[in-house]
């Protein structure tokens, strides 16, 4: 008889799923064991939202998960979603007497701190009688193995540096890429890949978006700079199409500006605040439409969103002697207006003197900045992974690998990503729930 403890179940890694997916199996009377080779659990939970976890969403439609979750195919994770809701884990919260509150478009955070949720999915933990090693890292895993003679089942065999264990089910619920300070790490897909599990192209996801130096000059003096923005995004409707492409643009108004070339196209925008960097864009409307934006597009902002420049334009010049960077500074942060007027000779003057045609072509440089991003900050400034273990190989009731009986994967390793805004860690704890419910005893 096989000497190797056997556990019903093991879960590899201890971030929001993991922890999750470890404490509602244990909880169901299932033998488990979680394995993490970071010295700390959850620390993408520790680090999220100020260090307050913006923990789940209340507007989340678990009917319409298109509207706020990224992937090939975003309806995966409807049948999740709708069993495991935002109510749920806010059940859960108040049982632990965690105080929360709601910052903005549905977004809840913990009051005092995120170690808060973190002792509370461990307390989760000890009520299933979880057993932990960590940090320990693992070695291999291996299908079938030798397991006790008495199963009438094939078991996973993981090696470990604590040693080597037998399961019946083996949860891989080590996210992505984002963030590898913290320990971020490709294992998730080192598995799938060696039981043949196919994944989709992984990217950077919520993340900020930079641009050439030489380009971005002349506003890397805005670094800090936030507002309120309209940014939107669009993918040209067949694949293989050039960039979209605008009008040459205005001396000092950045990568291209003017109207885009008018080809059909799939646009997302978002209504959130920017924020300017030293070498691109931030803030929640980048991150947000990171997700949407294809290398080689363009991004167009309205900087000044729910105002009629042109217009605006027109009253001051009918009334005012100002000048032309301090009446715009009455509609946009004066940094802003400072910057994108300086460069103007024709409008380094009152607003009264200024030529109508010069006017109209600030006001839709405002209403309309058209630019491409050369790039992202990478995975060590993204907040998730897009992309991932390839939905179709999945089970979206139970989330075990279709091919590849007991072998489970939820999570951010998964083609299905979020908006920002609690988004991802309620897919965490739905997928982790789902998983946990259909595990079955040894």
């Amino acid at each position: 008889m096989d000497s190797a403890p056997f556990y019903d179940a093991v879960v590899i890694g201890a971030g929001a799923a993991g922890l999750f997916c470890a404490a509602q199996a244990g909880q169901r009377g299932l033998r488990v064991l979680l394995i993490d080779h970071a010295e700390k659990v959850a620390e993408k939970i520790r680090i999220s939202g100020g260090g307050r976890c913006n923990f789940t969403n209340r507007e989340l439609d678990p009917a319409a998960p298109h509207r706020h979750f990224v992937g090939q195919n975003p309806q995966f994770s409807r049948s999740a979603l709708s069993r495991y809701t935002p109510a749920d884990f806010i059940a859960l919260v108040q049982k632990h007497g965690i105080a929360f509150h709601e910052k903005h478009k549905g977004q809840l955070f913990a009051d005092r701190s995120a170690e808060d949720l973190i002792a509370m999915l461990l307390a989760e933990c000890e009520a299933g009688r979880v057993k932990r090693w960590q940090p320990c890292k693992v070695q291999s895993v291996a299908f079938p193995a030798p397991c006790r003679r008495e199963m009438d089942f094939d078991c996973y065999e993981i090696n470990s540096d604590r040693g080597t264990v037998h399961c019946r089910s083996l949860v891989i619920a080590t996210g992505g890429l984002s963030i590898p300070k913290i320990g971020a790490t490709d294992f998730g897909y080192r598995v799938a890949q060696q039981f043949g599990i196919p994944l989709v192209e992984r990217r950077p996801g919520l993340v900020p978006l930079t641009f050439d130096g030489d380009g971005w000059a002349p506003y890397a003096g805005l670094a800090g700079l936030a507002l309120p923005v309209e940014i939107s995004t669009g993918v040209p409707d067949h694949p293989h199409a050039p960039p979209l492409r605008g009008s040459r643009p205005p001396e000092g108004a950045g990568s291209a500006s003017g109207r885009p070339s008018g080809r059909k196209k799939a646009r997302m925008a978002f209504h959130e605040d920017l924020l300017f960097t030293h070498r691109g864009l931030s803030g929640p409307a980048v991150l947000q439409i990171s997700s949407y934006w294809a290398p080689g597009t363009p991004l167009v902002l309205d900087l000044a969103p729910g105002t009629d420049l042109a217009a605006a334009f027109a009253l001051a010049k009918a009334r005012s002697k100002k000048r032309v960077a301090n009446e715009l500074a009455t509609l946009v942060p004066t940094r802003l207006a400072d910057a994108w007027v300086e460069r103007q000779p024709e409008l380094q003057r009152p607003i009264n003197e200024a030529p109508d045609k010069a006017l109209a072509r600030l006001a839709e440089q405002l209403w309309r900045w058209e630019l491409v991003p050369t790039g992202t900050e990478g995975y060590k400034k993204a907040e998730v992974t897009l992309g991932g273990i390839d939905t179709r190989a999945l089970s979206q009731q139970t989330m075990e690998a279709k091919d590849r009986p007991g072998l489970y994967f939820i999570g951010e390793v998964v083609d299905i990503t979020g908006w920002l805004g609690g988004y991802n860690f309620q897919w965490a704890w739905a997928s982790a729930h789902a998983c946990a419910q259909a595990l079955p005893a040894g």
